[in-house]
């Protein structure tokens, strides 16, 4: 499974009710809730093997499927 689709499927089972595909302003537009962002950076970390630091933890890296993801190709490379 691609990575994208293993974090869309992360994303899914946390709300399947939001489209996580078109939908941003995760955060901006309180979608996300901060319990779900440390639900995420678990469920990232575990997933991908990253540490996701408080420097990370920024509305703009959790606004979007696609800015996670960002954040996470980012992280791998470090």
């Amino acid at each position: 499974m691609a990575q994208m689709d293993k974090l869309m499927e992360i994303l899914t089972d946390l709300h399947p009710e939001i489209d996580f595909e078109t939908q941003d302003g995760l955060m901006d537009k309180a979608i996300l809730d901060s319990m779900d962002i440390v639900h995420l950076v678990t469920e990232i970390g575990d997933e991908f093997d990253v540490t996701i630091s408080a420097k990370d933890l920024l509305p703009e890296n959790f606004n979007s499927a696609q800015a996670i993801f960002e954040m996470i190709e980012r992280l791998e490379e470090e």
